[in-house]
């Protein structure tokens, strides 16, 4: 069975389960390297993001 078969809401359902999961994981690997001293640059960077942008996500947390 292909994933185009099936109802588009259970795909979609999980997809949405996974972002969840997804943006727990990443806060809980932000809070781990910034406890261990990375500068907002370094979290930046391995993400693939600006250091404004994880700065304004995570930086009041």
């Amino acid at each position: 069975m292909r994933a185009g078969d099936r109802d588009p809401r259970i795909g979609l359902r999980a997809v949405a389960a996974l972002r969840r999961l997804v943006e727990q994981l990443e806060a809980v690997q932000v809070r781990s390297a910034r406890q261990q001293g990375w500068s907002w640059q370094e979290v930046a960077t391995e993400l693939g993001v600006s250091r404004q942008a994880v700065h304004k996500k995570y930086g009041r947390h």
